[in-house]
């Protein structure tokens, strides 16, 4: 099914704070808006005194103390007391932190950096004088990164979400449709695209995918955005981000926006703001980027255990200042930002390496080859215009007139005295042997076997290769690096898919409306929340299914696996699945009396959605199974009313009928006992009239 968000306005929450950063949420009360807290703390009083304790948040409202620590807050005269959780100390803790990750990370930068000149063709620099000669670059990389890229385009993911309980099927059927438009809603496919180039590129693309309380109104809704790897920082060695102890994004923003952006903190963002403390690797662009007016927002997440649980928190600050921390709002984030644990970030590698999330990409693996391309090419190139464009030595008393004799325009070119060898000489250009333009074809030949984008890829083929079997076989046969990469693209699609449900089970508090288009093509409107997935207690149960009296109720939680499919495959793809269909029609794989043959065919065999003609084949089966024994009730009923009409019947469907009488009426002799007429005009058939009296016979004691 198809589904399309009704874009009009939802439902509007009461009370909603403005100063949070986009993609931070905020818990919503059961009324609908935030909840308000009235009660204060007495001085220098901790959680840990009194549990129930409130204290004065960084936007004013009350906000209960956590983990026994002093909270900041007032007491009953107003006064305030006490320090945030994160304050200046932990901020400048962290970007302590910060420089020692991003000084761990500089060889990736490098790598980030270098992959991206080569995609713009700028391996050589750039000439600020467009006079002054450089080192052309050709193109056989890029041509491979843009190959690459349409195969993965091709091959868009979807997701088909599987229940793991049978009750849970109606959620896994209505969430398959709800995610994908919830992915639509975010331009996924420009996102995907990104993230593609960035991943054959530079060997990484990253997906974030947060709650973004501004979207729909003030409803809010899930948010999946590409991230630079540039502004992305983790600990070194580790080769899943979800073991760094920190994470961090930077973003270069305007000061003024900044400051507007938090009217609460302007006084102190105006003084703090004037320096700056941290730098950031850039990409070397066409533009030339000002930025004495912005600063380094950094985004700060990071995780702690508590009672065995996994805390994520998340502050959001620049220079020292902090704009926003879940640690000190622990009202609206009692179980810090989002309840799943995770880093919202997933990483989308290409070829992995040991002790980094980042892989390396076709530039890092083709571009030493794309460089001796370029400088065979120039060598070549240099070669031919010399040869081209002759050149002469004139000695200084030859008496030739120079200028004439370079100007080809010039018909008649002057010379004084006698002129022979000896005063003009043309300057002989030694040709370049053969093995110079074999060794360029064949490094162009190494490129295409090592990324695998062969001329078959891009429509071309060999004289001897014509028929279009073969064609599709050998593009098939030379698309599997391409379907590799895509594989392990697909895994980070799931990963994708599984935050947006956790978003959805956290956030989807209230209704939201969508806008169904079925298989049928009718339009069909459904609401949904998260009420029938989000963690539910039930009573705990013994192994007869009997309720234990006093025990602490179970605390189940929907689980569901991930399928991901292509939306679109590749025509190869298509062309041999709809063969496929043909050939199974044509050997009768579909007619139910050779169900048995066919099942035992197709389990041998190995194709997408083999499961689903199983099933066909089974259901076509038990169908005609049904049919067979509702004939034969059929013509056993009739008989015993009318035997005659039985036997023509029993004849249609080519099977005998039992007589009552025990008798067993042969149903090719029905048409002969048609043909007999009665022995006068007014009389009856002789057919009729000995089923008459069978009947009559069957009826008597």
């Amino acid at each position: 099914m198809k589904i399309t968000r009704d874009e009009e306005k939802e439902k509007e929450l009461n009370g909603q704070r403005n100063d949070i950063p986009p993609a931070m949420p905020i818990l919503p009360s059961k009324s609908g808006g935030t909840q308000e807290v009235d009660r204060r703390v007495n001085l220098g009083q901790t959680s840990a005194d009194n549990p129930n304790i409130y204290a004065q948040g960084i936007n004013g409202e009350f906000v209960p103390g956590v983990n026994g620590a002093v909270v900041p807050g007032v007491n009953q005269s107003g006064e305030m007391f006490g320090s945030p959780v994160i304050g200046e100390t932990q901020v400048r803790e962290a970007l302590r932190t910060l420089e020692k990750y991003r000084q761990g990370k500089s060889s990736v930068e490098r790598r980030v950096v270098q992959a991206e000149d080569f995609w713009k063709l700028r391996q050589w620099g750039r000439a600020e004088d467009e006079n002054k000669r450089t080192t052309p670059a050709t193109a056989w990389l890029w041509n491979v990164l843009v190959s690459k890229h349409a195969d993965a385009m091709d091959a868009l993911p979807e997701p088909n979400i599987l229940p793991k309980e049978e009750t849970d099927k109606t959620e896994a059927k209505i969430l398959s449709s709800i995610v994908p438009v919830i992915l639509a809603q975010n331009g996924f496919k420009k996102v995907y695209s990104e993230n593609m180039w960035d991943k054959l590129k530079q060997g990484t693309g990253i997906y974030g995918i947060f709650w973004d309380n501004n979207k729909l109104n003030g409803l809010g809704d899930v948010s999946v955005r590409k991230i630079d790897v540039l502004n992305c920082f983790w600990e070194p060695g580790i080769s899943d981000i979800q073991d760094s102890a920190n994470f961090f994004t930077v973003e270069l923003r305007d000061k003024k926006n900044i400051i507007t952006s938090y009217p609460d903190k302007a006084s102190e963002l105006e003084k703090n703001l004037k320096g700056g403390v941290l730098t950031v690797k850039k990409y070397r662009t066409d533009d030339t980027v000002d930025d004495t007016d912005k600063a380094v927002v950094v985004d700060w997440y990071y995780k702690k255990t508590v009672s065995g649980r996994t805390i994520l928190h998340f502050c959001k600050f620049v220079n020292d200042v902090v704009l926003f921390s879940t640690e000190n709002d622990p009202e609206h984030f009692p179980d810090g930002l989002y309840d799943h644990g995770k880093y919202p970030f997933v990483f989308d590698v290409f070829y992995p390496v040991k002790g980094s999330p980042c892989g390396y990409g076709y530039t890092d693996v083709l571009k030493d080859d794309q460089i001796q391309i370029d400088e065979l090419s120039d060598a070549l190139i240099k070669n031919a215009k010399q040869a081209a464009k002759r050149r002469y030595f004139s000695k200084m008393s030859g008496g030739v007139n120079e200028e004439e004799f370079a100007d080809w325009d010039k018909d008649i070119v002057h010379v004084e005295g006698d002129l022979d060898e000896k005063h003009v000489k043309a300057i002989e250009v030694p040709l370049l042997n053969s093995i110079y333009y074999s060794l360029l074809e064949w490094k162009v030949a190494e490129i295409k076997e090592t990324s695998g984008n062969r001329d078959v890829n891009n429509g071309g083929t060999s004289a001897s290769v014509t028929a279009a079997s073969a064609i599709a076989a050998l593009q098939e046969a030379s698309g599997k690096t391409s379907r590799d990469f895509i594989k392990t693209t697909y895994d980070a699609y799931e990963q994708i898919v599984k935050i947006v449900i956790e978003l959805i089970r956290q956030f989807y508090t209230e209704t939201r409306k969508f806008r169904i288009v079925g298989t049928s093509g009718a339009m069909q409107f459904v609401d949904y929340s998260n009420a029938n997935i989000a963690p539910n207690p039930q009573p705990m149960t013994d192994e007869d299914g009997n309720i234990i009296p006093g025990a602490e109720d179970e605390i189940r939680l929907p689980d569901f696996d991930i399928e991901v499919t292509a939306q679109k495959n590749i025509s190869y793809t298509k062309a041999a699945q709809n063969e496929l269909a043909l050939q199974f029609y044509n050997a009768g794989f579909f007619n139910p009396q050779l169900s048995d043959q066919a099942l035992a065919t197709v389990a041998m065999m190995d194709f997408d959605h083999k499961d689903d003609v199983i099933s066909k084949i089974s259901e076509n089966r038990t169908l005609y199974d049904q049919v067979m024994q509702l004939q034969q009730l059929s013509v056993t009923l009739l008989s015993e009313i009318n035997p005659q009409k039985a036997a023509e019947l029993a004849q249609s469907f080519g099977m005998d009928v039992p007589a009552v009488s025990g008798e067993t009426i042969n149903p090719s002799a029905v048409s002969e006992q048609n043909d007999e007429t009665s022995e006068d005009i007014g009389g009856e058939s002789s057919g009729v009239a000995k089923a008459r009296e069978r009947t009559r016979n069957s009826t008597q004691l």
